[in-house]
Formats: structure tokens, C-alpha cells, sequence
């Protein structure tokens, strides 16, 4: 494991700068400066001569967050074919927990909030987030084996694949398959110069990968296809040398700037005057789809893949750790917001009580994975203490 003096590489800080952004998005929202900030959110930004005019809050969702999607996509590259996933044998347990991990929420949404107008948030509490998950894990799990690990990351990186395909298919809104197609060919010749650049190492060629990766999003945002889908297939299909040093080099601003900026943005919301008995379906669905249906869904389904194991073997995972997986995994945050806003675009008071709802069961699966890891932490370093 590589070790860097630099705390945006690491887990526990930008896991703390990420949830003191939201805090203070959401603090901000609610005093005197409200009207100040949301007039630089919702003003407009347009490129000329392009159809992209779009609101500073949505420069950062469409826009910045789509770099932090070529990250996550590298990183998921990466796993599929050299890490964690790169076989089915490693992939089935994780895949099977991960798919209880999805399933059960959407069944805890829809029965609080399945009625008309809030149907459509189903896909809210099904993400994770990797980076704020592996955070508390770094925080408070030391001594934990790293099988833990293991398992929570490729958990984590499958619920990515899932919110990045619901963000692809659910999305798109009166799409133009020329421009989508014309995204294609640039993603296309983004792989093709990125296998030049590996071969060569001229620095020409990696100028020419980012205008094309940025024509790339703009196409794809002009489709009507979310634009995060761009970093997606941008990270997917880059050569892997190249990817690795974007990745690195992206790292830092992806942890200091553009997931604390997005935070900020998303938390930035108004927190309703009104008594518990009106706040939207969506609230409640999400407020418990989170941490409930995640620990439900990540521990049964979890538990049922430790018995696919040869007879006679013991399971990598104590039924307990799988437990604690279930607590991280209820920790959505960035991409849960993301779907958030999506899903209720057209309707503002009810996206603004969904995103309530996403921090508020993102921090009480924070707050439960936080003592439930350190309890089990310390069970393994007092075993650990015992038999040395």
C-alpha cells in the first residue's frame, strides 16, 4: 500500500472536509445569506455558440461531478481487471450482498412512499459512497481484518455501476441519438489517443485527450444523457498507464474541491417550516430506505453468499462484520444526492425534502457504523492482544 504525507489522497480527511461541506451548505441555506448564494447557484452560464447554458449548480452536478466519475470509473476499471473483481469467484460474493443492498431499499421506498409524485425516488437509497464508507471504515476500524475492506469496496464499487446505469437509463430526457452518437466517436478517438499517449508518452497527445474528453461531455450533455455519463466512458476506455496518472493527479482536486463543492451545493437547501405529519413520503422513504434497507438487504443477502463457499471452509467474513458492511453501505451521500435531484427536478419542494432525507439517513448510518465498527475494531484487538 502506497503511503502519501498528502491528507486529499488518504480516506479520513476528505471523508471529514465532505461532511463539513454539507454542513455548511445546509447551515447557509438557512440564515440570513440564503438569497446571496442561491443567486450565484441558479445564475446562468453559457458557452456561445454551443446549446450548453446552465446554472452554476448545474455546472457542478453535470460538469465538475462528471471528473469525479472518470476517477470512479478508473478505479472501477482498475478492479475489474486487476483488483477485487477481476474474477467471477471474487466478484460473486460482494455482487450478491451488493444486489440485497439495492433491492431491499427500493422495497423499503416504495412501501413508505410509492404513491404518485414521489414513485419516481425509488433509485435514491440504493447508492454508496465509496469514499465517505471507506472513510469511517479508515476511522474507526483499526484492527478490523482486511477482509472487511475487501468486501465493502467491491460492495461499494457494484452499487456504483448500478446508480451509474440508473443515471443513464432513467435520465435522459428527449434524447438526440445523433448527438449521443457523435459523443461516441469522440470517446472513441479519446481511447485511441489515450493508447498513442501509453505507446508514446508525447504530451502533445495528452493535450489533444482533453480537449476531445471535454468535446466528449459536451456532446453528451447536449444529448439529453447525463452528462456524468461522459467521465464514466471516459475512465472506462482509457489505456492503463494513462489512467492511472489522471487518476492520481486527479485525485487531490477530485477530494478537496469537487466532491466538497457538490456537497455544498446539494446540501444547500432550505429545511421546511413545517410540523413532521407534512413532510413529503420521499422524506420518511429515504430517511429509513438508507440505513434500514441497507443493513437489512447488505446482511441477508450477504449471509446467504458466505454459505457459497467449498464445504468444509470457514466464510471470509464473521456474520458481525457482514453486519457492520450493511451500516457503511447505508452511507449514500454524493451519488444518492445526485439521484436526488434527478429524479425530482421538476419538483423543488420535494427535491429539497429528498435531499434532507439523503443526509439524514446518511448520517445515522454514519453514526451507527461509526460505534459498531469500533466495537468490532477492538473485539479483534483485544483477539489479536490474547493470543500474542
Amino acid at each position: 500500500m502506497r503511503i502519501s504525507s498528502n491528507p486529499l489522497r488518504g480516506q479520513q480527511f476528505p471523508a471529514a472536509l465532505l461532511l463539513a461541506a454539507a454542513g455548511l451548505g445546509l447551515l447557509l441555506a438557512n440564515v440570513p445569506t440564503h438569497d446571496a448564494i442561491a443567486s450565484v447557484l441558479h445564475a446562468h452560464i453559457a458557452i456561445p455558440g454551443t446549446p450548453l447554458d446552465l446554472s452554476v449548480a448545474h455546472w457542478i452536478s453535470d460538469g465538475l461531478l462528471a471528473i469525479f466519475f472518470l476517477v470512479v470509473a478508473i478505479e472501477l476499471r482498475h478492479e475489474l481487471t486487476h483488483g477485487e473483481l477481476n474474477s467471477a469467484r471474487k466478484a460473486v460474493q460482494p455482487a450478491i450482498a451488493a444486489a440485497g443492498g439495492v433491492l431491499v431499499p427500493i422495497a423499503v421506498y416504495l412501501l413508505i412512499a410509492g404513491g404518485e409524485g414521489t414513485a419516481g425516488g425509488w433509485p435514491i437509497p440504493t447508492a454508496t459512497d465509496i469514499a465517505f464508507a471507506l472513510g469511517v471504515l479508515a476511522m474507526f476500524g483499526k484492527g478490523l481484518p482486511s477482509a472487511v475492506r475487501v468486501f465493502l469496496l467491491a460492495l461499494a464499487i457494484l452499487d456504483d455501476i448500478i446508480g451509474i446505469i440508473f443515471i443513464a437509463v432513467l435520465f435522459a430526457h428527449d434524447v438526440d441519438w445523433l448527438m449521443f452518437a457523435i459523443a461516441v466517436v469522440a470517446v472513441l478517438v479519446f481511447w485511441l489517443l489515450s493508447h498513442w499517449l501509453h505507446a508514446s508518452g508525447h504530451s502533445g497527445i495528452a493535450v489533444t485527450m482533453g480537449v476531445v474528453g471535454v468535446v466528449a461531455w459536451g456532446l453528451m450533455a447536449a444529448s439529453g444523457i447525463h452528462a456524468t455519463i461522459a467521465g464514466v466512458m471516459l475512465g472506462l476506455v482509457m489505456a492503463p498507464v494513462p489512467a492511472e496518472r489522471v487518476r492520481h493527479a486527479l485525485e487531490p482536486t477530485v477530494n478537496g474541491v469537487i466532491l466538497p463543492v457538490f456537497a455544498f451545493a446539494a446540501a444547500f437547501v432550505v429545511i421546511p417550516a413545517v410540523s413532521p405529519t407534512e413532510l413529503s413520503p420521499a422524506f420518511w422513504a429515504i430517511l429509513i430506505a438508507l440505513p434500514v434497507g441497507k443493513i437489512i438487504g447488505i446482511t441477508l443477502f450477504g449471509w446467504l453468499s458466505l454459505q457459497l463457499r467449498p464445504r468444509g471452509t470457514a466464510p471470509a467474513l464473521a456474520l458481525p462484520d457482514v453486519i457492520a458492511a450493511g451500516m457503511l453501505g447505508g452511507i449514500g451521500f454524493t451519488v444518492s444526492l445526485l439521484l436526488a435531484n434527478l429524479a425530482f427536478a421538476a419538483d423543488a419542494e420535494v427535491r429539497d425534502q429528498a435531499i434532507l432525507g439523503v443526509l439524514g439517513g446518511s448520517l445515522i448510518a454514519l453514526l451507527l457504523s461509526g460505534v459498531f465498527v469500533s466495537m468490532r475494531a477492538r473485539h479483534y484487538r483485544v483477539l489479536a492482544a490474547a493470543s500474542s
